[in-house]
């Protein structure tokens, strides 16, 4: 049987968490999605994410919650992370951070749906390990029943995000970049069986820079004077892909790039 599964990119502040609770279960209704997997990176103030809004996206529809190098911005958020079944951290972070390596989803289509979320080395802040080591030793640590795997891969650079998906290619189903807030046209099955996208781009407002208000932005590129940038509000969109994937093999059989402008949705 195949199963489509869809994947949210980084949700900045409110206006992107009230473009999901408005639209995501009706994209998940028309689509037949039988799991859906959101990045919240960015869903508090554009930086972090704190339990009662992990549970908002939840209510939203979201199955698995991805997260990147803002993960431990909010600390309240650890008891999440620590016990929840629904949200990773990044695996290649240093050993005993707070967190689980992957999560898996049981679909009511039947399958279940594996995620593991890597950060980037090359342009982050963050400290981590070598993503690459840690995609080995994850997949090693994931149940035999377990077909289809998806990999969050959040980082800067390009040439890292297709490096991985070379690496990985043939041994999990779906590869997608998350960080940059921009959408890659680069969608496309690997050689392997393994779907793959630079980036699935910003769920939040596109009259902005990165989803930031433009004019402080702009004043501080300018000037070099640093200053606070808050979350923009207008011409709010979704982001992301829909992967078909084989759930007897885990092979991807097609990918789109999802993009939907959503009405009637602002900021605080």
């Amino acid at each position: 049987m195949r199963i489509k599964v869809l994947c949210i990119g980084d949700v900045v502040g409110s206006p992107g968490r009230r473009a999901l609770a408005q639209e995501l279960s009706k994209i998940v209704a028309e689509h037949e999605i039988a799991c859906a997997i959101v990045n919240g990176e960015n869903i508090a103030s554009g930086s972090g994410i704190t339990p009662a809004l992990f549970e908002k996206l939840i209510k939203s529809g979201a199955n698995l919650v991805t997260l990147g190098d803002h993960i431990y911005r909010r600390k309240e958020i650890i008891p999440i992370l620590e016990t929840s079944e629904r949200v990773v951290r990044p695996a290649n972070l240093a050993h005993g951070a707070p967190g689980k390596e992957f999560a898996i989803y049981q679909t009511h289509a039947g399958p279940k749906v594996a995620v593991i979320s890597l950060l980037g080395r090359l342009y982050m802040k963050l400290p981590s390990d070598c993503p690459f080591r840690a995609a080995e030793r994850v997949l090693g640590k994931l149940p035999d029943d377990v077909r289809i795997v998806i990999v969050d891969l959040h980082a800067e650079a390009t040439s890292e995000k297709i490096a991985m998906g070379w690496h990985l290619d043939g041994r999990v189903s779906l590869i997608f970049g998350t960080h940059t807030h921009v959408q890659t046209a680069d969608e496309r099955v690997l050689p392997g069986g393994t779907g793959y996208i630079s980036d699935l781009g910003m769920t939040g407002p596109y009259d902005s820079v990165l989803g930031r208000d433009k004019g402080a932005v702009l004043q501080s590129m300018v000037t070099a004077v640093p200053a606070r940038f808050e979350v923009a509000t207008d011409d709010v969109r979704i982001s992301g892909v829909i992967a078909e994937i084989n759930a007897d093999n885990g092979h991807c059989t097609g990918i789109e790039r999802l993009h939907v402008r959503v009405e009637g949705v602002s900021g605080d």
